[in-house]
């Protein structure tokens, strides 16, 4: 059986020279029909390696249970790896970051106040123990020397940047040697000396992280692992994108030169992301360093393989410049072809109030979400006020609308730090706030933290104690379509001045729904002009958030998701939308690249 290891300048494969040449493709990003194509697309730029994160939250939303149907079976993905006669990198955490939500760290853990995450306290470990006994069992049969693909396995991630508790750092290596993972283990973090000090344990295998400056960055990195291969583990070569910011763009020749001057110097290298995919559903995080920022929900990262898997500029830059120093193939992957472009009318709307789906309990004070379950999405609060007056709350996490006997009073948005509102002078009545959990921050010393509406909440200073709360439940969707179909079709109105049909205006926060007809399976890039913020489903499958403050004006639709003949778009809005019409375009567009 083949076999890998590091020696005293390279990685070694049968005893050989081996250079890493790896790219980020996450498995729970892409659909899972379309990952044969984004693998094979990563060998034809060059590559000989594919590496994935490994999302805990995902796998194990209830703690006893670890998920391998779809997008998450980890294990099919790695063979198909295999299968295109590539390496592969797995990175467990099991904190993660990727921008992904709470870091990829189940609700039903860091809910747990008194475990200390990333830590080795006690009760950390036996959770992240069971975690990595799922995990493993997957991987331990597919290592290289097993006659699968894995070649490295990384503890932890970026873990200098968080801590230095390096007990913790040895039993994570202890346990996974105990679960039968023998290839090289490593570490990564940004090659700044305290990180790499902190992030690592002398017998694991540091590498860095890191997008410019590769001659600087390398040497640094070569300080604190002085024998063995360099490695750049994460080349950021673009940039993820927040709500209400711009897109980020790199160029793809300064990336080009960096990638060119880092193998020139012999390192190994792993491009992130070679295909970035998309946050679907609500699986997106948030940072937050003193404000709060919510990730987009594409994370097409200006990578070298589009979010709908076509090749960019930087495809083609990187693969020129690999050709200099490995063999690529002859064979290239297809340019971009226009979508279908159509306009759908959602002649079917009704009133979030008319659906059966806040799953409502009673409490005698302000709860987190959660205390009642709801840890993504949104959720609901109630309360009876006998008048007027300030409202206002220890937090808000994330975006709130207050609502005083069904009226909407006003917004209370995480991200402009608002706490405090005035409601109406009059007799009260009423108050329901409707709470939108953005993402759980990734990264930095608020991860995990709580969400929902955060005690204390007053009115005029009077403690406000006795509160109704709960989930929307939208992962079953029947009972939306019932209240939807019991309800009159609205006629499209005539055209509006931006020439869109349907142009009834809906009033949130509300449902609507819609039908359109494909000749045959194939991507789609929805855009929702005059839309505000809310999610979009087609048939059923949750394609992410959107909000109109951008940067992405359309949201990818992958092919294997649509059907030939009668489609069905199902939209939640939460404030409004001057037309009750959805397109279709030809081409993504993610958003402005300058402010």
């Amino acid at each position: 059986m083949p076999t890998f290891s590091i020696g005293d300048t390279d990685f070694l494969l049968d005893g050989s020279p081996y250079r890493v040449l790896s790219g980020a493709l996450h498995y729970f990003r892409v659909h899972p029909d379309q990952w044969s194509d984004r693998i094979r697309k990563a060998r034809l730029m060059g590559l000989n390696t594919i590496e994935t994160y490994v999302p805990w939250n995902e796998h194990s939303p209830t703690r006893g249970e670890f998920r391998t149907a779809g997008n998450l079976d980890l294990a099919r993905f790695l063979d198909l790896v295999h299968g295109e006669g590539m390496h592969a990198i797995v990175r467990p955490g099991p904190y993660i970051c990727a921008e992904w939500h709470d870091g990829g760290l189940p609700s039903w853990l860091v809910s747990d106040q008194s475990i200390v995450l990333r830590s080795h306290d006690d009760a950390y470990l036996e959770a992240v123990g069971e975690y990595l006994d799922a995990v493993y069992d997957i991987v331990r049969p597919r290592q290289i020397q097993h006659g699968g693909p894995v070649i490295l396995v990384q503890i932890e991630n970026e873990y200098g940047a968080y801590g230095a508790d390096k007990d913790y750092l040895r039993r994570l290596t202890e346990l996974t040697r105990e679960h039968g993972i023998d290839v090289p283990l490593t570490t990564v973090d940004q090659p700044i000396d305290e990180m790499l000090e902190h992030g690592s344990l002398d017998e694991l295998h540091r590498t860095g992280s890191f997008g410019s400056r590769a001659a600087e960055r390398l040497a640094t990195l070569r300080r604190f692992q002085p024998t063995g291969p360099l490695m750049c583990s994460e080349f950021w070569c673009g940039w993820f994108d927040s709500w209400g910011e711009i897109h980020h763009v790199t160029s793809a020749e300064d990336s080009a030169r960096e990638l060119d001057e880092m193998l020139a110097a012999g390192a190994s290298v792993n491009i992130y992301m070679f295909h970035g995919g998309t946050n679907f559903g609500f699986t997106s995080g948030a940072n937050d360093k003193g404000t709060y920022r919510s990730i987009a929900t594409s994370y097409d990262y200006d990578a070298p393989l589009a979010e709908d898997g076509t090749p960019t500029e930087k495809f083609w830059r990187f693969r020129e410049v690999i050709a200099k120093y490995a063999p690529v193939p002859a064979e290239v992957p297809a340019e971009r072809t226009d979508a279908p472009v159509l306009e759908v009318d959602l002649d079917r709307n009704a009133s979030l109030w008319q659906m059966p789906i806040i799953a409502a309990q009673r409490f005698d004070h302000l709860p987190v979400a959660a205390e009642f379950g709801s840890t993504r999405g949104f959720m609901c609060y109630s309360t009876r006020v006998e008048h007027g007056g300030l409202l206002s709350f220890g937090e808000v996490r994330d975006r709130a609308q207050v609502f005083l006997d069904g009226a909407l009073v006003g917004v209370l948005d995480r991200e402009l730090h608002e706490r405090v509102l005035p409601l109406p002078d009059g007799d009260g009545g009423e108050l329901t706030v409707l709470v939108e959990n953005l993402g759980g921050v990734n990264y930095g010393s608020r991860l995990g933290e709580a969400k929902g509406l955060i005690a204390p909440a007053t009115l005029d200073g009077v403690p406000l104690t006795e509160w109704t709360a709960g989930a929307i439940m939208l992962d079953d969707l029947d009972p939306i379509r019932e209240v939807l179909a019991a309800g009159p079709r609205v006629e499209a109105g005539e055209r509006s001045e931006a020439g869109t049909a349907g142009a009834v205006p809906l009033s949130g926060p509300v449902f609507a729904s819609g039908v359109f007809t494909l000749d045959e399976p194939t991507d789609l890039h929805i855009e929702l002009p005059g839309w505000n913020t809310g999610v979009v489903r087609v048939n059923g499958v949750n394609l992410g958030r959107y909000r109109s403050r951008g940067p992405q004006r359309t949201h990818y639709v992958p092919a294997p998701v649509v059907r030939a003949g009668e489609n069905e778009i199902l939209v939640f809005e939460t404030v409004g939308a001057t037309a009750s019409a959805v397109r279709f375009a030809a081409r993504p567009d993610l958003g402005p690249t300058e402010a």
